[in-house]
């Protein structure tokens, strides 16, 4: 079938089964070689009630590449919905500055038993889930013309050894290249063996908790981690790193074949906070991009945003605005 200009142009506002119809072509997001994503956790504020709206913003903004949360993709394939409770916002002087994530509400006798009740439903839920399920995930994705390259699956230290295969049996399912993961160093050991098993690649991600040796933060953890096993490697988050007063530059020239992908914010040295306007802050980011251009290293790029967002806005526009910072880097 052959498409006119007005075609394509009513095709990229249109609904994502009318994409379907015309045959949705993929969303290019390569920038002078360099892959341009996002993590779907920056959608969270529109993945609820209806998790397909993320990828439709995916489409609007022209995000190619996507780093889905696991939440996002059991939502995705029919599970029963948990109980969302707006968190407070995080002030000054909380253990994180200002304008850093928000943080866990504090929840009432009846939100923790309303919570346990989800639980116990997505529980049983997920006893039924095959294969299947989560290859009818990435066709959703694949319809929209977009590339499902990983899955973010947070492993706590209270999993037991099946609910860590549960994420590895997902990622296999959904033909992800790895697998990304907030977690401490006690479970990357535990999970080092797991990733030998299914030959996945998992990507640590970094934060600025320097303070605590259990943490993903220091050089060391990072070094201590990877030496764990061959499929433990780092996901690579350059506004934390920035944070922590390291040099993100320097770790990808010398780590880059252990990076699953990085994970793109500005943010403030010496433990700052995170700057809407990005370019503003310390986070080197057209050294890092243009670093991956020269070198050419296969290592996605992801927006994660999670400075609050300003007033008259919304988190569309805003990934806009740094997806346009992003391409104004890699000129």
């Amino acid at each position: 079938m052959e498409c006119t200009r007005r075609d394509l142009g009513v095709l990229a506002l249109a609904p994502l089964a009318a994409r379907r119809a015309f045959g949705a072509r993929k969303v290019n997001s390569k920038i002078n070689g360099v892959q341009i994503g996002a993590i779907t956790y920056s959608f969270n504020r529109i993945a609820s009630p209806d998790a397909g709206a993320i990828i439709k913003a995916y489409v609007e903004i022209g995000l190619g590449e996507a780093e889905l949360m696991s939440n996002h993709c059991e939502a995705l394939a029919g599970a029963p919905p948990m109980p969302m409770f707006r968190p407070a916002p995080r002030p000054a002087g909380e253990g994180a500055p200002a304008g850093g994530p928000p943080r866990r509400p504090q929840l009432t006798p009846e939100q923790i038993a309303e919570r346990k009740a989800a639980m116990e439903k997505l529980a049983e839920w997920r006893k039924g889930t095959s294969a299947n399920t989560w290859k009818g995930v990435t066709k959703k994705w694949k319809d929209a013309g977009i590339d499902l390259a990983l899955l973010c699956y947070n492993m706590q230290d209270s999993m037991k050894d099946e609910d860590i295969e549960y994420g590895f049996e997902m990622a296999k399912a959904l033909g992800v290249k790895g697998i990304t993961t907030s977690t401490t160093l006690t479970m990357a050991k535990r999970i080092a063996p797991i990733a030998d098993k299914y030959k996945i690649l998992v990507g640590y991600h970094g934060h600025d908790a320097t303070n605590d040796p259990n943490q993903t933060a220091t050089l060391e953890s990072y070094a201590t981690l990877m030496a764990y096993g061959k499929y433990n490697g780092v996901n690579l988050d350059i506004g934390h790193f920035t944070a922590s007063n390291y040099n993100a530059v320097d770790f990808i020239r010398e780590h880059h074949a252990k990076i699953t992908n990085l994970h793109l914010k500005d943010r403030k040295k010496d433990h700052g906070p995170n700057v809407a306007v990005w370019g503003t802050g310390d986070t080197p980011m057209k050294e890092v991009f243009q670093l991956l251009k020269k070198e050419k290293y296969p290592i996605p790029a992801n927006l994660e945003l999670e400075y609050p967002i300003p007033e008259g806005s919304d988190i569309i526009n805003e990934a806009k605005k740094c997806f346009a910072y992003v391409k104004s880097c890699l000129a």
